[in-house]
């Protein structure tokens, strides 16, 4: 099973706020090298808890997924949201070290 999946503005809800289990939400952009820092990252530590925590990728400038910045009041990328049954239960914005994303996540689950 793969912890780490694409998703858009349609599957957002069905995916990420309708889901039991916690995701992380990167939204990014291809334009972004803080973005293209990040991404390995959170996909280690999301792959190394092993279905504790899945990661969801949004590319905010791809069709209609700015909608999903506006409506969770984004200000810069990347920025990642942790949500569990609909809820958010953190967020970071900027490239950080591996470390500190799993204390995050730590702090946050």
């Amino acid at each position: 099973m793969s912890f780490v999946f694409d998703t858009d503005l349609q599957r957002f809800e069905k995916e990420v706020l309708e889901s039991s289990s916690a995701i992380l939400v990167d939204f990014w952009a291809d334009w972004c090298p803080p973005c293209k820092a990040l991404t390995p990252v959170l996909e280690r530590v999301v792959r190394d808890l092993s279905g504790e925590v899945q990661l969801a990728k949004i590319e905010v400038d791809e069709g209609e997924n700015m909608k999903l910045a506006g409506r969770y009041k984004l200000r810069g990328f990347p920025t990642v949201i942790l949500f569990r049954g609909g809820a958010e239960l953190g967020r970071f914005s900027s490239a950080k070290p591996e470390h500190w994303v799993r204390q995050f996540l730590k702090d946050h689950l």
